[in-house]
């Protein structure tokens, strides 16, 4: 009877890790369509490398957008659900509740969701979302590092010399074909293009 219940919350926590990626993966499909037909084939566009990426914080402030093109970006396959998530909670948190107190991000975009005990989905408003950077260096210090910075191609004006990569002092900045506009680090430091 035990293993009846346990074999439940796995199904449905697989379920809700599926949809999660799924709706991810429809999102970026239809914004790199958008990006393939406003730039043509043969284009470059600019993007992150998330393995260079050191989260200074340039990318809120340095970018001709305003907020930033840079927005964090959930890569779900990786993440843990975690109840104590490094990337949503400041590390000094005392109690595990959404006060804004306890927040890491400056501007309340990532919403935290109740799964199942002791799981949470962790989602990103990019409307709030200014680059910043701070959820992912904690998602990095403290997690798996799912939560990655990427410019997003609907909202780049692909200018000719990027504000962001002219200051960048990790070099992470660099033209990518428009065709495969993202770059995430996946498991194990390799890059997947997500189209």
């Amino acid at each position: 009877m035990e293993g009846q219940g346990e074999e439940k919350r796995i199904n449905r926590r697989k379920f809700f890790r599926t949809g999660a990626q799924a709706g991810v993966l429809v999102s970026l499909g239809g914004i790199t369509a958008l990006v393939a037909r406003k730039t043509g084939s043969g284009e470059f566009v600019w993007q992150l490398d998330p393995t260079k990426c050191t989260q200074c914080g340039r990318c809120a402030t340095s970018c001709v957008k305003n907020p930033s093109a840079v927005k964090c970006v959930h890569v779900y396959a990786m993440c843990g659900y975690c109840d104590l998530c490094g990337g949503y909670f400041l590390p000094e948190t005392k109690t595990l509740n959404t006060g804004a107190e306890n927040q890491l991000c400056p501007t309340k975009a990532i919403k935290r969701t109740f799964i199942e005990d002791p799981f949470f989905q962790y989602s990103i408003d990019e409307e709030l979302c200014i680059g910043c950077g701070k959820c992912v260096k904690g998602c990095d210090a403290f997690g798996n590092g799912s939560l990655q910075l990427q410019v997003r191609q609907n909202i780049c004006d692909n200018c000719n010399e990027c504000s962001i990569a002219r200051v960048c002092p990790s070099d992470a900045y660099s033209r990518v074909p428009a065709d495969k506009p993202y770059l995430l680090n996946g498991f194990g430091k390799e890059k997947l293009d997500i189209t």
